[in-house]
């Protein structure tokens, strides 16, 4: 008997499905998972507050995306939020293919879930 699938778990994979389900389909709709608040971090650069944050997404140079999760973690914390790191890969237009990491900070907040931490970084390497 396989043991039950933890709530955070279900959370988790659910929140990631949604938000790169919005991400390559309606980018505008993300300013609403964050709150005034909330922070970025993109590739170095630091956003805080839902209109910078999504002036920031929305301003990334590609018409179309996609987006291929790799492989997801989740883990509950003491304040009942939900880490989560996933690991996959984009393809902006038509571009090369390249991976990348993203890690969220869910909080309940009401009746939904809002992103708090949001952190970015393309896995870009340095061949010597």
């Amino acid at each position: 008997m396989q043991p039950e699938t933890p709530m955070y778990h279900l959370v988790g994979c659910g929140f990631v499905d949604y938000y790169y389900n919005l991400f390559d389909n309606d980018r505008v709709k993300l300013k609403d998972l964050y709150d005034d608040s909330s922070c970025l971090s993109f590739e170095g650069e630091q956003f805080v507050g839902k209109t910078a944050i999504f002036n920031k997404l929305a301003s990334l140079p590609f018409k179309q995306i996609k987006h291929v999760i790799t492989v997801q973690d989740h883990q509950p914390t003491s304040d009942s939020s939900i880490l989560c790191m996933v690991v996959g890969q984009l393809q902006a237009d038509d571009e090369k293919i390249i991976g990348f990491q993203q890690c969220f900070l869910l909080k309940n907040v009401g009746m939904s879930w809002i992103i708090k931490n949001d952190m970015f970084r393309l896995s870009l390497y340095n061949h010597v």
